[in-house]
C-alpha cells in the first residue's frame, strides 16, 4: 500500500542537485494534514519547484554550459518542463475524481530526469 502525498511533501529529480517540496494549491479542499496532492499536481514551478541545478545533458542550458567549460560536465539552473501527470495515480482514492497522489508516482521531465517522492509529507492516508 502507498501513502497519499501531500503539500511540503520532499521531491527529488534524477538530474536535480537538491531536493525541493510539493507545492498543492488548496483548490480541491481534501485535507491529509496538509492539502492533499493528485497526479494533475504536475506543472513547473506551481507545484513542481526547481532541483537546485540540473545535470542532464539533454537539457540545453546544460549541453551550453558544458560546451563552454570545454566538455567538462557544468550543471545549468534547474527549470522543470512536465507535461504529463504523475504516473501511477491511485486506483481507488479519488479526489474530485481524478487520483490521488501516491509514494509510488513518478513524474517524467522533458529534460530526461524522474521526479519521485522521498518524502510524502504524511503518515496516516493509506491507499489499499
Amino acid at each position: 500500500m502507498a501513502i497519499v502525498a501531500s503539500a511540503g511533501a520532499l521531491l527529488q529529480c534524477s538530474f536535480g542537485l537538491s531536493p525541493a517540496p510539493l507545492n498543492v494549491l488548496p483548490l480541491r479542499r481534501v485535507l491529509a494534514g496538509a492539502p492533499a496532492a493528485t497526479v494533475l499536481d504536475h506543472l513547473p514551478f506551481a507545484n513542481i519547484p526547481s532541483f537546485g541545478a540540473c545535470a542532464c545533458m539533454a537539457n540545453p542550458m546544460v549541453a551550453a554550459a558544458t560546451a563552454a567549460a570545454l566538455g567538462v560536465l557544468t550543471p545549468a539552473p534547474c527549470v522543470p518542463v512536465t507535461a504529463a501527470p504523475w504516473l501511477p495515480g491511485s486506483p481507488t482514492v479519488l479526489m474530485g475524481n481524478v487520483p490521488a497522489l501516491q509514494t509510488t508516482s513518478q513524474l517524467l521531465c522533458q529534460w530526461g530526469g524522474v521526479i519521485r517522492i522521498v518524502t510524502p509529507a504524511q503518515f496516516t492516508t493509506m491507499v489499499p
